[in-house]
């Protein structure tokens, strides 16, 4: 008997049987801008193999104006549905089905063409919307149902059509952004006539026999957004309409509520898509901040929803389902919802891809192949540079041996995971030890290696990580001093007033970690909501609660400061970086920039300001945190290259960037296959 009955449970949509109740969320991966359909139908094709039930396609825009920027794919010309039709051919071929989501961007446009129910600008966008006249909302209709049906003449299973987070539909529902006083607008029976509509005019467009999937949003997230009330009226009015399924989405891209980063407690709003499915008598599909087989079990038995959706976890993991059906679940890597390699990348104009795996995306072009000529490579360093290199070069055939001086492999990843809102790396570091003992990896830890202990090995790969940079402030050597270090890996006792120096990502974290006290709000759901302010939408519309974010006190405090002259965590992470400034923020902790550190003493940290250094002032603290950075720890390469032993170094070895865990993995991946 399977593990995950429920979840791999077929679903009846009446036309089709789906074989199980997974679906893979709609991601833009900028992958269809590529125009390269080979890659494209290799990364989709590579999914259907993995067993997922149905895939979703990033968004396609119906029209020019309706795209998400300038050029954005779509399905407009006879060339467009032949190159499309590349794509599900190689899906169908590799046992799978997919829909292609259909997304109007309205107002989130990102270009001077955008359209809007009403000229409200977004506070994303730098563009004011032009208000649609009748004509105009009329040939929005048409194309969106032209687009299914060209999606259809694609070879697409079904069609997704975009009705939350924000986009044209959904701005069309809520008077935050729907001003209109004419038939489009008003009452909220006219307010939801546009996506009404738009569904029933695709299900005529498209024919009985095809998937249609209405995404409606359940919580905005933003004032003046849906009452409960009326997101049961829109949905029982898309079943109406001809929708075969409703897939949930959560929160607005302007709402300033976090949803799908790694801070966010799983499945953090099933409670709703249980609360809507017995409105109707369709299928209910759930999403967000489900990771695993056991999560999406879990949802399913307890009658929360009919299918679930996943879209990262699907860059981690193409095999996600068909592991999990083969109770492989601990060789399922793990999705960590850190926006660092996927959104940050789509927000960036970049391709995306996952940091846990880099060939998301780039199966084409990154390709492990199974060596010919079997080496013995020493690898020296078992944090995630260092596995990677390990697991990617002995699943190609080669002989590997890991040192570490550590006891236990993670490296760096082990700080990341004792701070609150960060418990996801505690699964990735069990991930990569999963794999490390499935691909027969020689671990030999506790163990220094040396130029000697490396001499006979074919190749040696040096991952040894970085270690903190000396900032040469006078009276760092006090008692009152620590470096993060200390604080994260030692557990070291720190006073209640702290000075936290650097601000980069290991600055924040710190302070994270010394603010917080008791349970983390990403493991308890109601701590979370009354930390950011989450209320219900059956009593306020929206769904924010009225007396807003109510964080728990704050353990210390807590002063973090910079050199740098600008706004602190600037160079975080795009789509994140927001979410641990407000957290901090919120926590009391003071930010300072643009400070000379001049000494420490028994007061604390004497700072002053400017190339003149004006303004002295002392920062009162108890204990001062060293976070100013970090350097190569290039012991062993350089004692290597004394003995004209050749190696790769990689990771923070090669360059001490903050810590940054994406760009370690791709490395040690990439010369791993290269090997």
């Amino acid at each position: 008997m399977t593990s995950y009955p429920h979840l791999l449970s077929p679903l009846d949509l009446g036309h089709v049987t789906l074989p199980n109740r997974v679906l893979m969320g709609s991601m833009h991966t900028g992958l269809e801008e590529t125009r390269d359909w080979n890659r494209v139908a290799t990364f989709y094709a590579e999914r259907a193999k993995g067993g997922v039930a149905l895939m979703v396609t990033g968004g396609m825009a119906p029209n020019n104006e309706g795209g998400v920027f300038p050029g954005a794919a779509g399905l407009f010309t006879a060339e467009d549905i032949a190159n499309h039709r590349i794509v599900t051919d190689r899906v169908h071929d590799a046992g799978g089905r997919i829909a292609m989501q259909i997304l109007h961007a309205g107002r989130y446009a990102y270009g001077p063409e955008c359209v809007g129910p009403s000229p409200i600008k977004s506070p994303i966008s730098p563009f004011p919307p032009k208000e649609l006249d009748a004509d105009s909302i009329e040939k929005q209709i048409s194309d969106i149902a032209t687009a299914a049906a060209r999606a259809r003449e694609a070879g697409y299973d079904g069609v997704e059509v975009m009705g939350s987070e924000g986009y044209f539909l959904n701005q069309f529902l809520v008077t935050h952004t729907n001003k209109r006083t004419d038939e489009w607008g008003g009452a909220y029976e006219n307010r939801m006539r546009l996506p009404v509509e738009v569904v029933r005019r695709v299900r005529q467009m498209a024919g009985d026999d095809f998937i249609l999937i209405y995404r409606i949003s359940l919580i905005d997230l933003i004032p003046n957004g849906s009452t409960w009330g009326e997101v049961v009226q829109l949905a029982k009015a898309i079943e109406g309409a001809g929708a075969s399924m409703l897939n949930t989405g959560i929160g607005w891209h302007e709402a300033r509520v976090p949803t799908i980063a790694t801070s966010v407690p799983r499945r953090a709003f099933t409670w709703l898509t249980g609360r809507l499915r017995p409105e109707v008598s369709i299928p209910v599909i759930t999403s967000n901040r489900i990771n695993t087989p056991e999560v999406g079990e879990a949802v399913l038995a307890e009658g929360c929803a009919d299918m679930i959706s996943m879209a990262r976890p699907f860059l981690a993991d193409a095999h996600f389902v068909r592991k999990a059906a083969e109770g492989r679940a601990a060789e399922i890597a793990p999705c960590i919802a850190c926006n660092q390699a996927c959104l940050d990348h789509t927000f960036s104009g970049k391709i995306s891809s996952c940091l846990v795996n880099p060939r998301a995306c780039y199966e084409t072009e990154l390709v492990y192949e199974e060596t010919t000529a079997p080496k013995k490579i020493g690898v020296v360093g078992a944090g995630p540079a260092g596995m990677m290199t390990a697991i990617v070069a002995a699943e190609r055939g080669h002989q590997v041996t890991l040192f570490d001086k550590a006891d236990s492999v993670g490296g760096q990843l082990n700080m990341a995971r004792v701070i609150p809102g960060k418990e996801e790396f505690h699964g990735l570091v069990d991930w990569f030890a999963t794999m490390l003992g499935q691909t027969g990896v020689t671990l030999r830890l506790g163990t220094e290696a040396t130029a000697d202990t490396l001499a006979d090995f074919d190749e040696v790969i040096v991952a040894t990580g970085v270690l903190p940079r000396d900032p040469g402030i006078p009276g760092q050597d006090g008692p009152n001093v620590l470096s993060y270090i200390d604080v994260l890996r030692n557990d070291a006792a720190v006073g209640q007033r702290v000075a936290v120096i650097g601000a980069g990502g290991i600055g924040f974290d710190v302070a994270e970690y010394l603010a917080h006290q008791g349970e983390s709000p990403t493991e308890d759901l109601d701590l979370w909501k009354q930390e950011w302010g989450v209320g219900d939408p059956a009593e306020v519309p929206g769904g924010l609660a009225p007396e807003g974010p109510r964080p728990e006190a704050p353990a210390r405090q807590i002063t973090l400061l910079q050199r740098k002259a600008e706004k602190l965590g600037k160079r975080l992470g795009k789509t994140t970086g927001w979410i641990h400034r407000a957290s901090l923020q919120m926590k009391d902790v003071a930010m300072i920039g643009g400070v000379n550190y001049e000494k420490i003493d028994a007061e604390g940290l004497h700072v002053s300001f400017g190339a003149a250094r004006e303004n002295p002032k002392v920062i009162e603290a108890d204990t001062i945190v060293l976070c100013a950075g970090q350097e190569p720890a290039r012991g062993l390469a350089d004692a290597l290259a004394a003995k004209g032993i050749a190696a790769h170094v990689i990771g923070g070895a090669d360059v001490a960037a903050e810590l940054d865990a994406k760009r370690a993995i791709d490395q040690g991946a990439r010369l791993a296959a290269s090997l």
